[in-house]
């Protein structure tokens, strides 16, 4: 492995401690009970467990956790470039702006 192989391995491996999202270490609970900011992986989108509290969206519909998102939101000119993120969830140009979590069910 070259240097410069090196560097992106380092980088990749580094980026989620980065941009501040700690998804991995909070998807690593499998028990099915809330252990912190990120929803359990495989729950239904849209759901009360179907949330990202570290950024205060749906986890299905977070960009800055799960980049691959990007596309979708700017295919659909739903994007803030100056924020980094979907124009839908910007509190910084609308600070009016609140997603709501759906309610939690009976029993749970």
């Amino acid at each position: 492995m070259n240097l410069s192989q090196l560097s992106i391995s380092l980088l990749c491996a580094a980026a989620p401690v980065l941009c501040g999202c700690s998804k991995e270490k909070e998807h690593s609970a499998t028990d099915g009970h809330d252990h912190g900011a990120h929803a359990q992986p495989g729950v239904t989108p849209g759901s009360y467990d179907d949330w990202c509290a570290e950024h205060d969206v749906p986890e299905s519909r977070c960009a800055r956790c799960d980049t691959s998102l990007v596309a979708a939101f700017k295919a659909t000119d739903d994007w803030c470039a100056e924020h980094g993120l979907p124009e839908s969830q910007c509190i910084q140009c609308d600070p009016k702006r609140k997603m709501t979590r759906p309610p939690k069910p009976a029993g749970k």
